[in-house]
C-alpha cells in the first residue's frame, strides 16, 4: 500500500465534513464530493492488490477523484459554502496528486 492512503482518509474525511455544511446548499455538489473523496482510497487500496496496467489504471482513477475532490472544494468556495481549504489540507492534497501522478505513469 502506497505511504500516502492515510493521507486519504484524511481526505475523506475533510470531505465528509465539508459536505455536510455543503449540502446545505447545494446536495447535488455535497453528493459528487462525497463519491470523488471517498473514490480515492478505495483506488489506492486496490491498486495495492494488483499488478501491472491493472494497477497503474486505478492509480490513475485516483487521481482523477483526487482533482475532481479538489475541483468541488474550490467550486464550493467559489459558490461562498466553505471557507478556504487549510494549508495542512492543501498540502495533503499536493502529496496525494504528486504520488498518485508519478505512481500513474
Amino acid at each position: 500500500m502506497l505511504d500516502i492512503y492515510p493521507l486519504t482518509i484524511e481526505i475523506a474525511r475533510d470531505a465528509g465534513r465539508a459536505a455536510k455544511v455543503i449540502a446545505q446548499h447545494d446536495p447535488d455538489l455535497a453528493r459528487q464530493l462525497r463519491r470523488a473523496a471517498t473514490s480515492i482510497p478505495l483506488n489506492v487500496a486496490e491498486a495495492s492488490a494488483m499488478i501491472g496496467g491493472n494497477r497503474r489504471q486505478r492509480y490513475a482513477t485516483a487521481l482523477g477523484s483526487a482533482r475532481e475532490t479538489i475541483a468541488c472544494f474550490d467550486v464550493a468556495l467559489a459558490m461562498d459554502y466553505i471557507a478556504p481549504l487549510s494549508d495542512k489540507t492543501r498540502a495533503r492534497f499536493t502529496q496525494v496528486v504528486g504520488t498518485l501522478v508519478r505512481v500513474s505513469r
